[in-house]
């Protein structure tokens, strides 16, 4: 009898993951990803999958974790300066966005980052870019799409800006959140949609 109602009850679980596993296929083809992908349970475990499968860091390369301080680094600005992330803003809520100008969703987010640094900056709020890229494709880049936040560069690679920042995987665009006293609050994996930056800055 008991051996019955443990069939049972497994027949039951198995039935209840694949109805849960279907209406999640069935949103994904009828509304798309974006929903899932744009809530932090979601990118957490895009993440996590995305990380899992991403090849492991070089010995001695810090990488940063959700909740810990984000490694300093310092990369050179297209002016020819350089920039240490994240102590030069340090007691702002720091944005920085990993792209490529090769990167079409890196691209079309661009005018978003540029409208959240425009109005909030203001705020407190500071918007970095890192572009994994050529400085002269960067450059020309710029000189079709304009922004005002900095524009900080790397060379991609396995010890590069995005893997010290998290993005092992190395999927573009990715951005993250750094609190006033340079803590990793959020990761971000994929394009802003248009709107998008404040609600997920603020949550």
């Amino acid at each position: 009898m008991n051996g019955t109602r443990t069939k049972n009850s497994v027949v039951v679980v198995l039935i209840a993951l694949a109805a849960g596993a279907l209406g999640v296929i069935a949103s994904l083809l009828t509304t798309g990803p974006g929903p899932l992908l744009r809530s932090e349970p979601g990118q957490r475990a895009v993440n996590a999958l995305l990380s899992a499968n991403a090849p492991k860091p070089l010995p001695g390369v810090a990488v940063a974790q959700l909740g810990q301080a984000v490694p300093t680094m310092t990369l050179p600005v297209l002016d020819g300066s350089n920039l240490t992330l994240p102590a030069a803003y340090r007691s702002r809520l720091l944005l920085i966005n990993v792209w490529a100008s090769w990167c079409g969703p890196c691209v079309r987010e661009m005018p978003e980052l540029q409208r959240y640094s425009a109005q909030h900056a203001p705020n407190g709020a500071q918007v970095v870019g890192i572009a994994l890229d050529d400085p002269i494709a960067v450059r020309a880049f710029l000189k079709r799409v304009t922004v005002s936040y900095p524009i900080l560069l790397d060379t991609p690679g396995p010890a590069d800006a995005g893997v010290r920042l998290g993005n092992a995987s190395g999927v573009l665009p990715y951005s993250i959140l750094v609190s006033p006293d340079g803590h990793l609050l959020k990761q971000r994996i994929g394009p802003f949609a248009e709107g998008e930056i404040e609600g997920w800055a603020r949550d």
